[in-house]
């Protein structure tokens, strides 16, 4: 595996504390949370199948840490359906003219170890903690389950893997990589009877391939995009084009949830980065075309509020349901994040983009702004038929980060000053927690009362899923700012999580509660995107290279996986 450096890329088509005690009792059983789409549809592995594991269960060598481990946890069989997908979702490889080239800002990675600071040292030592936890007990499934020592099944392709090549591309673990890259080449077939959520699939599977095609330069995940992008195109064969939500990759056969004909607002709109990006590398305009009548019909709709768009979108009619509800967490947030993201990565052409985005933060000042008692925190909240909610998401926690971003590229720079402000409250929504680690929901305090705290937290709320949002907005912060504190922000994080999240046997859990640091309660999980994203983020927040993954070349995606900004046609 070498670093790529090939030329520019070519225009786009048109069309410190570590303990080794995880404070806690054992695992509670985890309640019910939102990921930024639809609820996770579980599916179990079985208790035992070892008759049908073979050499395909075996563990590979000694991985990150070099511990002799005693062999990977059991396997599930995903043999399924062999069908073939509906004609049209599987040709074969195209090539854009000449051959894809990866980023030609991939080398300037450092792979020396010696280059990294005593910070981001620490991340990586973070992640080889976890990764050690993953390659013993999980290898080649979807989620480590740190304290039962087990994994757990989503799709049944790895997802924690996949998530985590450009994390260890960019970390320098060249060895973990290179395993990782070998278990691609030989075990990750989509040839399976399985439904995958169309919106989490194409931001870690899709995403994840496509940013490690681009840092490597290896062409074997490129292929392996295509193949999974072809897959995921019969999701969009309903009336109105807005795509079902789930599609089995095996046979073609795509469906909305089993309890309503409605998709997620959010989740139909953050998989164009990645799909375009898919056109522009393989010459195949199918992939490019899709989302974009997606998006350009969204842009159309009734039923918006000052760029503020409703949660959910019916598959049928096309049009948006449940009105009147207005919110930048669960099921809305990243619509917002891809209207920015698709006007950088276009070369700033797309101006309908920029003029959606810009409605929409104007939207967000004008009904979803509150301040809070006693400190006047800024913060998000929420809006339902008129009536406001001083309700947060730790998922709106992405927003700093963003208005920072559009700041930089040429956006008003009142953005930066509302970027600032709610990083602010970010950071207290860990900080004025026992754990200093930030609960999935928070509610503010509106009202002046004797010793009470800006941040409340109610019971359903205290959980803690190792999310990157905070981490992710300092990372943006810090490297358009260069203000120190945002580093040191996310140290304390950083070390939070080493306190209360770190599993002594390998891997980092979830908790179910924030304000309780003698018992956390462990909820047995290790969400791929901690890998994927915090891990990464927390590396580029502690670098003082403002050229490593400069965001003037690379956008991010959803899920953190960098994507190339086209360059001028």
């Amino acid at each position: 595996v070498r670093p790529a450096n090939p030329p520019i890329l070519p225009a786009p088509r048109k069309a410190e504390a570590k303990p080794e005690t995880l404070p806690g009792g054992p695992p509670q059983r985890p309640q019910r949370h939102f990921r930024r789409g639809p609820p996770k549809l579980q599916m179990r592995a079985p208790e035992s199948d070892a008759k049908d594991r073979g050499q395909d269960a075996a563990a590979p060598g000694a991985g990150a840490g070099g511990a002799g481990w005693e062999g990977a946890a059991q396997r599930t069989s995903w043999r399924g359906a062999a069908t073939e997908p509906e004609q049209g979702t599987r040709d074969p490889l195209r090539k854009a003219e000449g051959t894809p080239k990866p980023s030609p800002q991939a080398a300037r990675i450092p792979q020396d170890p010696a280059q990294q600071n005593e910070r981001q040292q620490a991340v990586v030592e973070a992640f080889r903690h976890a990764w050690a936890g993953y390659h013993k007990f999980a290898w080649g499934h979807d989620e480590l389950k740190p304290v039962s020592r087990s994994f757990a099944e989503w799709f049944g392709l790895g997802l924690t893997l996949i998530d985590s090549l450009d994390t260890m591309w960019i970390l320098g673990l060249k060895k973990e990589f290179a395993e990782a890259r070998e278990w691609v080449s030989e075990k990750l077939w989509f040839q399976k009877n399985v439904d995958v959520n169309l919106f989490e699939s194409t931001i870690r599977i899709l995403g994840g391939l496509l940013s490690a095609f681009h840092l490597s330069g290896d062409d074997l995940f490129l292929e392996k995009a295509e193949d999974f992008g072809n897959r995921l195109m019969p999701a969009f064969q309903t009336p109105s084009k807005i795509p079902y939500s789930d599609v089995n990759i095996g046979t073609g056969v795509a469906h909305p949830p089993r309890w309503t004909s409605d998709s997620t607002v959010a989740e139909v709109t953050s998989i164009q980065l990645e799909f375009r990006e898919l056109s522009r590398l393989t010459g195949n305009k199918k992939f490019q075309e899709a989302v974009e009548q997606v998006a350009r019909h969204v842009h159309s709709l009734s039923g918006k509020k000052d760029g503020l768009v409703p949660m959910f979108i019916n598959t049928n009619s096309g049009l948006f349901t449940h009105l009147g509800v207005f919110t930048l967490g669960a099921r809305a947030d990243s619509y917002y994040e891809y209207l920015l993201k698709q006007w950088i990565q276009g070369g700033k052409t797309e101006t309908q983009l920029r003029d959606d985005y810009l409605e929409a933060v104007e939207g967000i000042r004008r009904h979803l702004l509150g301040r809070s008692e006693p400190r006047k925190l800024t913060f998000v909240g929420e809006l339902a038929h008129g009536h406001f909610s001083a309700k947060m998401d730790h998922l709106v926690c992405f927003l700093p980060g963003t208005l920072a971003l559009g700041a930089h590229h040429g956006l008003p720079a009142d953005h930066m000053e509302l970027a600032r402000a709610l990083m602010d409250t970010c950071y207290q929504m860990n900080r004025q927690m026992e754990t200093g680690l930030s609960p999935e929901i928070a509610h503010f305090n509106l009202y002046s009362q004797k010793a009470a705290k800006d941040v409340q937290v109610k019971p359903a709320d205290r959980h803690n899923l190792l999310r990157p949002e905070t981490v992710e907005s300092l990372f943006y912060l810090y490297r358009f700012t260069g203000e120190r504190k945002y580093q040191d922000w996310g140290w304390e994080i950083l070390q939070s999580f080493n306190a209360y999240t770190r599993v002594p046997s390998g891997g980092y859990s979830s908790i179910g509660n924030v304000q309780d640091a003698r018992n956390p309660q462990p909820r047995d999980k290790m969400e791929s995107f901690f890998l994927g994203e915090t891990l990464k983020y927390l590396y580029l927040l502690f670098s003082d290279d403002p050229d490593l993954l400069s965001l003037d070349a690379y956008v991010f995606n959803t899920e953190a996986h960098p994507l190339p900004i086209w360059a001028p046609a």
